[in-house]
Parts: C-alpha cells; structure tokens; sequence
C-alpha cells in the first residue's frame, strides 16, 4: 500500500491548519471533518490506499481522540458536528494497519478514542433533540467494537457507559443492547474472543436490564442476547449463567405473556438444564466424597477397635468380678441381718418364758388369799413405770417448747429494748441540741470587751464620724494622722506590757499562797513537828515552783494573742493593790509566808528591771 501525493497533500495541509492556535473549538471540529471527510473520499477511490495509516502517522486521529474528549461546555451547540466527528473517527481507526507502532496503537489510541465516544454518548442521551446523534455515536462504538473486541472490558467498566446505563429512557437501554446484538450478529468471532469476565460484564448488564426495566422492547433485546451468547459460547457460557441465582424465577414471574415466551422457556430451560447437570455433578461429588469419608471412618474404627479389644476385656471382667464381689456382700450381710434378727427373737422368747416360769413359781409359794394382791401390786408398778415413761416425754417436749418460746419472746423482748433506747437516745440528743446556746462568733462579745465600754467606743466612732465629715484629706494630714495613731498604738503597748506584768505577779502570789494554805492543811501537829518539818514551812517548795511554771506558761499563751484583742481590757490590779495584799497574807499569815514573799518580791524587782532595760 502507497499513499498518493494527493492524499499526502490532504494530510498535509490538514496537519498544518491544525497546528494554527487560535482556531475554535467549533472551527477545529469542522476543519476535522472536511479534512476526514476529503482524505477518506479519496480512500474510497483508491482500494489499495493506506490513508488510515497516514492520519494516525500524521496525528491527526490523536487529535481527533483529544477533541471528543473535550468537557461539554466547550462542545456545546456542536452537537452534530462532534457526532460526525465521531463516526469518521471511527471509521478511521477500522482497517489501519498500525505497523511498527502497533502497540501503541492498540494500548493508546484505542482506548482514549473508546474513552472519547462513550464521554459524547453520555452527554446526548436523554434528549429527545440529539436522540439522532446519540445513535450515531452508538454505532460508531459498535463499528469499533467489531473490529477491536479487545476494547469490549474497557467499555464495559467505563464510568461513561455506566452513566448510559442508568439511564430511565428505555429507548436508551433498548439502544444499547441493540448495539451488542448487532456486534455479536456480524461477527460470530466476537464473543469466543472475549475474556470470561468481559463476557460476565457482558451477561451481567443482561439480566440488570431485565431486573430493573419493565419495558417488553429492552426485555426481549435482552433475552435475545443472552440466547445468542448462549448459542455462541456453548458450554462456557453455562457457568456463567449459574451465577446469577433466582434467573429462572425472575424470567417465569416477570416477563411471561410479553409476547415472546418461546424465547423465554428457551433460556429458562438451559438455565434447568445447567442447574440439573451441576446438581448431579456436585450430588456425585458429594456421594463420592461420603464413601471415602464412611471407608476412613469405618477402617479407623475397626483398627481402635481391634486396638481396644484387650482393654476392654479386661474393663468387663473387672466390671463382673466386681458386680459379683458386691452381690456376694450383700447377700452375706442379709444372712447377718436375718440371723441376728432370729437371734434377737429367740432370745426375747427365751427372756419371756423364763419370766412366765419364775412368776409361776412365784405364785405357787404364795398363799392362796395374796396371789389376787401381788397380781394387783405387779399391775400397779406396771402402770407407775408406763405412767413415768409418759410423763417425763410430756414434761421435755412442753419443757423444749417453752424454752423455745421463753427464748423467741425474750429476743423479741431485747429488739423492742434496743429499739425504744435508740429512739428515746434520739429524742433526747435532739432536745439537747435545741436547748444548747448557739457559739458566739469572734467579734461578738470578746473577752475583756464590756457592754459599757462597746457603747462608749461607739460612741467614740459616732462622734469622730460626725466631726470628719469630709473624705478628703491632704498627705501631711495623713502623715501627722499616721504618727498620732503609731504614738497611741505605742502607749497602748507600754501599757498592755505593764499591765502583764502585773497580772503576773498576782497570779504567782496567788498560786504561792495556795500551795502554802495547803501545805498548813496538810501539816503534823505541833506536838510531833521537828526542826526540819519546820524549816520546810519557811523555804519554797517544789509544788510552788510547778505551780508558777503553770501560770507562767498559761500567762505566755494569753500574750500571743493579737494586740487589738486586749484593746477593751482594764488592768485588774494595780502596784498598791498588790502591796495591800502582801501586807494582809503576812498579817494572816505571819511568818509562814515570809519565804514566798522575799521570792515573789525579788521576781517582781528583777521584772521590772527587765521592762525598764
């Protein structure tokens, strides 16, 4: 095959206006088709020509494949244009002899052309208008398809035809399986070149028609192809069926008196068929499978038991000498039982005629007249014995149940108890609690504070508000105002330190004359009194020491407390107080309290020194 230099020149001139970069979607698909159009005329003159080869050489029909791929906005009021676009593509991919590019022409081109048709196909269908060139376009992918079957699976898995597919038109559906009917009509060689799960794509689109639309056009398209691929493939496409389950009952129930029964007993009768041969096949498989298994577990049963036999001859004649060894027991400890209990009455036979000839004995040395009074005098302690023997069953069982219920009602006695203590315990926590006086908070009725002298600080407060009314004061006012307060705060401290010092020298006279009162209650009399018990009475003691330690520390605990605490306290005793005191314990007292005097009174001097440093 040659190519003229007319058709090169076609090729040629084509190529170059494609390359122009301002040409329009429009203008490029009709530049396409006058070229396609003219280089293919000119084929048709010329059998022998190899034009085909040249534009795919020349990259024309890749051009082709990239502008029906294009989005539909840009393809929009090109409908026509695109659609003869696509069947002159189509009819220049058929026959092309690819050459040393072969490969690439088969893995690449093909596909994107495919991919290119299918992309048109799902923009025009659905509309009434473009219904013609959808068709066109169909049987530019059904002529591609006839002569490449190899491109069957890459159509049937494309999302495209998907898209077609779920389309409700059912002239669309009825299109569509037309084009397959048509493909396998023209070229017998179509399906046996497919692969098994194109041709179950294939089959699966079938019977999805069939599932979904009701249409008797789409059903009986599809029930011919299947047919038809039932015819073609033989018994390959058998298996292939038995896949789909519930096919048979589906077509009986759904698509019966559609007018092509005979069609459908047809499909459903090699459906049976298949079904019946696989059944006996796998019933078969499954018999001989069921003999192997019963010979395995038959010889294997016979080998354990075979193996077992001695075991188990030894297990029943353990198991008879033992069941006889106990049959022989038992039989023995009857015959002990039977032969005490033949023991046991002889014996009370033999006891009872021994009493009757002892009591006729008895009798016959009686005189006549007492026999009648000891027969009486027997029944009588007869009668006591049988009466005691009674009685005392009487008095245990009445004594178990009354102890029985003495023991109930004291429990019972001891829960009402325990009951009542709880409830009166409450009632008088309860009573406790309402009568007891609520804690007094800290800063209400402090220690030291008198009514008096609450009053008289208030007063204090009212009287100092009401002479400063004003909010506003000047720093050296306040400054002067800080130093009077620190001065007050400071006699105020001098005064709460002398007044402790004073309370303490009070409480250790106290505590010293306490101890000495009673030492003097305690002390011997004067008649048994030595010199050494006397000068006990003049030097201080070791309780006096304890209890001035005591006060001392209870003193220290008081004086942590905060100054403002002890604002509102008055000094109880004063110096001359404290010396009027001293002076009355040595005038009662006279010399017993000379000791604890000089003791207290140094302690004083030495305080008072210390306050002074």
């Amino acid at each position: 095959m040659v190519v003229t230099e007319e058709e090169e020149a076609l090729i040629s001139e084509l190529r170059r206006r494609l390359q122009k970069e301002d040409l329009t979607t429009q203008e490029k698909i009709t530049l396409l088709n006058d070229g396609l159009n003219n280089a293919l005329n000119v084929a048709a003159r010329q059998p022998r020509s190899d034009v085909k080869s040249r534009l795919y050489d020349s990259g024309v029909l890749r051009q082709c494949a990239l502008t029906l791929a294009l989005p539909p906005s840009r393809l929009r009021g090109s409908w026509s244009a695109a659609a003869t676009l696509a069947h002159l593509t189509s009819c220049c991919c058929v026959g092309v002899d690819p050459g040393r590019r072969s490969e690439a022409f088969h893995k690449l081109l093909l596909p994107s052309v495919m991919d290119g048709l299918l992309s048109l196909a799902s923009v025009l269908m659905g509309r009434p208008e473009l219904a013609p060139h959808f068709q066109k376009v169909m049987d530019s992918v059904g002529r591609l398809l006839s002569a490449h079957a190899h491109l069957t699976g890459q159509v049937l898995s494309s999302i495209h035809y998907e898209q077609i597919q779920m389309c409700e038109d059912a002239a669309v559906c009825l299109l569509c399986v037309e084009l397959w009917i048509q493909i396998c009509t023209l070229s017998r060689d179509f399906l046996p070149s497919l692969t098994d799960d194109s041709i179950l794509l294939l089959l699966n689109e079938a019977v999805g028609q069939l599932a979904v639309i009701s249409d008797p056009g789409v059903g009986g398209a599809c029930i011919k192809l299947m047919l038809l691929m039932a015819s073609q493939l033989g018994l390959r496409f058998r298996p292939l069926l038995l896949s789909f389950k519930g096919l048979d009952s589906l077509l009986h129930k759904d698509w019966r008196g559609r007018g092509f029964d005979q069609d459908v007993d047809r499909l459903i009768e090699i459906i049976q068929s298949e079904r019946d041969v696989k059944e006996s096949e796998v019933s078969s498989e499954r018999v001989r499978a069921a003999c192997v298994i019963q010979a395995a577990w038959r010889s294997y049963r016979t080998r354990r038991r075979v193996r077992s036999l001695n075991r188990a001859v030894r297990a029943l004649q353990r198991r008879y000498r033992a069941q006889r060894r106990q049959q022989q027991q038992q039989k023995e400890a009857q015959q002990w039982e039977e032969e005490l209990k033949y023991q046991v009455c002889v014996r009370r036979q033999r006891a009872r005629r021994e009493f009757h000839q002892k009591q006729r004995r008895l009798l016959q040395l009686l005189p006549p007249d007492q026999v009648q009074a000891y027969l009486q005098e027997c029944e009588r302690r007869a009668a006591v014995k049988i009466q005691s023997f009674w009685r005392g069953f009487r008095d245990r069982r009445r004594y178990n149940n009354t102890l029985r219920k003495t023991l109930r009602e004291r429990r019972a006695r001891q829960l009402a108890a325990t009951t009542l203590q709880r409830a009166v315990r409450r009632f008088l926590e309860k009573r406790r609690n309402a009568k007891a006086q609520p804690p007094e908070l800290l800063w209400i009725g402090q220690k030291g504070l008198t009514d008096s002298r609450r009053a008289e600080l208030k007063q204090q407060v009212e009287e100092y508000i009401t002479a400063h009314k004003s909010s506003r004061v000047s720093p050296g006012e306040c400054a002067a105002l800080h130093e009077e307060v620190q001065l007050l705060l400071q006699a105020e401290l001098q005064k709460g330190a002398q007044r402790r010092r004073e309370e303490q020298r009070v409480e250790a006279l106290l505590a010293h004359t306490h101890t000495q009162l009673e030492t003097l209650r305690d002390s011997p009399p004067l008649s048994v009194v030595t010199e050494t018990i006397a000068e006990s009475f003049l030097s201080p003691a070791a309780a006096v020491a304890t209890r001035a330690r005591q006060a001392h520390n209870a003193r220290l605990q008081a004086d942590r407390l905060s100054w403002w605490k002890t604002l509102g306290e008055t000094s109880t005793f004063s110096s001359a107080h404290l010396q009027e005191l001293e002076a009355e314990l040595e005038a009662e007292l006279g010399g017993l309290y000379i000791g604890g005097s000089a003791v207290v009174r140094r302690q004083t001097e030495v305080d008072e020194s210390e306050a002074v440093t």
